[in-house]
């Protein structure tokens, strides 16, 4: 049977940024399905979980992240400034339009615009909180402009503060976060974990 990936994640996180089209690639060779789950991170998330927002947590952490950033994108060859011109930066309306997305459009569609946003703020210094860079990011993508005012939508709100309920229902804690039946895989260094997941069925 196949099996399916619950796919938690925060627009704005770095580290969904360097994971994202591994997993893509890694769910396609398994036949595995993607559940494209934006979740509202710092708002719900960390305070049920523990997890203190970047501004807040010690220096040596802070600079320990940045050098982790730089040594990954220079491992996997993906293009990343640590310190970009927009971060920190309000992921709800893009996290909101990505929902609005798959609701429409379908996953395919949704995982296109989630790479697009998180290549926004780590590769393309663009401010995904601002509705003029979202609309872009929709044409650009071959996406109807008429998603950012479905992203305003009730339905899709609701969406939203469902599916971060369900992640802390989950268990989950950060970003990005893979749950297969069940099981969390915690960060895109656990990716190789969630391949060998895949592979057993």
């Amino acid at each position: 049977m196949a099996l399916t990936v619950d796919y938690y994640f925060a627009p704005q996180s770095p580290y969904a940024y360097l994971g994202h089209e591994r997993l893509i690639t890694m769910a396609g060779a398994a036949g595995a399905a993607i559940r494209v789950l934006p979740v509202d991170l710092g708002g719900k998330v960390f305070p049920v979980s523990g997890g203190l927002p970047l501004s807040k947590r010690a220096p040596q952490r802070q600079a320990y992240r940045l050098l982790e950033l730089k040594r990954f994108s220079e491992w996997l060859g993906v293009p990343l400034n640590p310190q970009p011109k927009y971060f920190p930066v309000g992921g709800d309306e893009a996290a909101k339009l990505i929902i609005a997305v798959d609701l429409k459009d379908g996953t395919d569609a949704a995982c296109a615009l989630t790479g697009a946003v998180m290549r926004a703020v780590w590769a393309q210094e663009r401010n995904i909180a601002d509705e003029n860079v979202l609309a872009a990011l929709l044409a650009e993508q071959g996406l109807s402009a008429a998603r950012l005012e479905e992203s305003h939508s009730q339905t899709v709100h609701e969406r939203y503060e469902i599916d971060t309920q369900q992640a802390i229902d989950a268990g989950v804690f950060g970003s990005p976060s893979y749950v297969i039946d069940g099981e969390i895989f915690w960060g895109q260094d656990r990716l190789d974990f969630v391949a060998r997941r895949l592979a057993r069925g």
